[in-house]
């Protein structure tokens, strides 16, 4: 468990409307500063995204969207080896990111929204990181109802997984990400919280992404997302033996450290 075995990725959101830390990092020189911070706090993979995810997010175009990407992506493989992930649901931007220097791809709609997403991948060997959400980001949290979450989760990715090794893809590719916040009420993302060990069955590397999300607000009454990073941190190092193989946050530092203690704890005899 802990550091050694749980991979932290840092968020970088080349955007002026992201949820938390949208406009702050929204030109090339900013991103790039930014992205500097996080490898240094300890970030093991970088994610990079141009579009907004956030609920009632409104799309953006291609052409802006790798406007956004391709250069932080460029500086950031000039001076840095760790991975960089790619945060789109657009196949030429995932195709754009690779050849710029990228190494995984991340699409929160699990290959669903763009059908030459999957060409891209049948292209190329890197892994793929595939998300669950109940509708898009423009009404995923009007009214998700499920009758069991985890269990719709599961069967969720078992059929895209079936999906993607029938058009040859190795699964052993694949990391999953149930989608806290999206499309997910309090009680949905609780639930999903306290059952992660069962997406073992999938023998697949889970990652969680949670970070500064609206539910930590409504637990903690704190309604400013950045500052959520405690919270954040928190539910990190309370899942950290539930076999997640990475976590995906804002604040790359105080992640490290609560999973440094947790794995500290559960080292010990």
């Amino acid at each position: 468990m802990g550091d050694a075995a749980i991979k932290i990725m840092g968020i970088l959101n080349v955007t002026p409307d992201s949820f938390s830390d949208g406009g702050k990092f929204a030109d090339t020189e900013t991103a790039i500063t930014q992205a500097e911070e996080l490898i240094s706090a300890g970030a093991d993979i970088l994610d990079v995204g141009g579009e907004s995810t956030r609920p009632f997010a409104e799309p953006v175009s291609t052409e802006e969207e790798l406007r956004r990407v391709i250069p932080v992506i460029k500086a950031v493989r000039q001076k840095h080896t760790l991975p960089i992930s790619i945060d789109t649901t657009k196949a030429t931007v995932a195709h754009e990111a690779l050849q710029a220097g990228a190494d995984l791809i991340n699409d929160v709609s699990a290959l669903n929204k763009d059908p030459e997403m999957i060409t891209v991948v049948q292209q190329t060997s890197v892994p793929v990181i595939i998300m669950h959400m109940q509708g898009t980001p423009t009404d995923m949290q009007v009214k998700p109802v499920y009758s069991d979450v985890v269990t719709e989760i599961i069967n969720f990715f078992t059929e895209r997984i079936d999906w993607m090794t029938s058009k040859g893809i190795d699964r052993n590719r694949l990391l999953i990400d149930p989608g806290i916040g999206f499309g997910k009420t309090l009680q949905h993302n609780l639930s999903i919280l306290k059952h992660l060990d069962k997406f073992s069955a999938l023998n697949l590397p889970l990652l969680l992404g949670h970070s500064r999300k609206r539910f930590l607000g409504s637990i903690t009454g704190i309604p400013a997302e950045a500052e959520r990073d405690l919270a954040t941190a928190v539910v990190a190092a309370l899942c950290a033996n539930k076999n997640i193989s990475m976590v995906r946050v804002h604040d790359v530092a105080s992640t490290k450290q609560a999973l440094l203690i947790a794995d500290a704890i559960q080292s010990a005899v």
